[in-house]
């Protein structure tokens, strides 16, 4: 399932709720089952962070989100390690709490947001499949959530002005268009997988997976830099 080119650019503002709801129901009960010491493993995509940090991390933005707060510098790498640190002393579960409170609650304000916050959900969404590399866990970048992802990231590549692709899954019915559509540039072109665009798109590895890309180079399709 993916959204049709011609709608890409109208906003659904509860797609970001449904995503993160599905991602909720997944990703929360995987890691109430997980021994403490698998919050220490380290997360590839995030240099320097473990399981835990992570998730701190997307724990704290979602309940910047619900609280409104979004001083000067907000979800800068310094406010971010700020973040992790004031959780510091928190246990593990309790990390895992407020997670899912944040990923209950946080939908219907990102909604009201006007886009703005779209890609805050694309990209916990993100954090949560580096958390399954790093646990080991099959899925990652995957599963339930992968349609209203996809979705998703062809509403903020639209909106942002990210160039033009054409994308022609394997896993899905209908091919999917992001980036631009003003016409200004020829679109590039992806045949594979959409948890391989997902990588690409987010600027994580892709090794050994089988794709093709063409008219662009990949590091043009990072949504988040760096």
């Amino acid at each position: 399932m993916t959204t049709p080119a011609d709608v890409r650019n109208v906003r659904d503002p509860e797609l970001p709720g449904r995503l993160l709801a599905v991602e909720r129901d997944a990703l929360v009960p995987l890691l109430r089952g997980r021994a403490d010491a698998d919050f220490a493993l380290p997360v590839v995509a995030c240099p320097g962070w473990t399981v835990r940090d992570v998730l701190a991390h997307c724990s704290a933005a979602f309940t910047r989100v619900l609280e409104r707060r979004f001083e000067d510098g907000v979800f800068s790498p310094e406010s971010n390690e700020r973040d992790i640190a004031e959780r510091a002393g928190w246990t593990n579960a309790r990390v895992v709490d407020e997670l899912e409170r944040g990923m209950t609650g946080a939908g219907p304000v990102i909604a009201k947001a006007g886009g703005a916050l779209d890609v805050l959900a694309l990209g916990e969404w993100v954090h949560a499949g580096d958390v399954r590399v790093a646990l080991g866990e099959p899925g990652a970048y995957a599963g339930a959530g992968l349609p209203y992802a996809l979705a998703l990231l062809g509403q903020v590549t639209g909106r942002e002005g990210h160039p033009p692709l054409h994308a022609d899954l394997d896993d899905a019915d209908e091919p999917l268009r992001l980036g631009d559509a003003t016409g200004e540039r020829p679109p590039a072109r992806y045949i594979g997988d959409g948890p391989t665009l997902v990588r690409l798109y987010a600027g994580r590895p892709v090794d050994g997976a089988s794709y093709e890309l063409a008219g662009v180079e990949a590091a043009e399709l990072n949504i988040f830099g760096g």
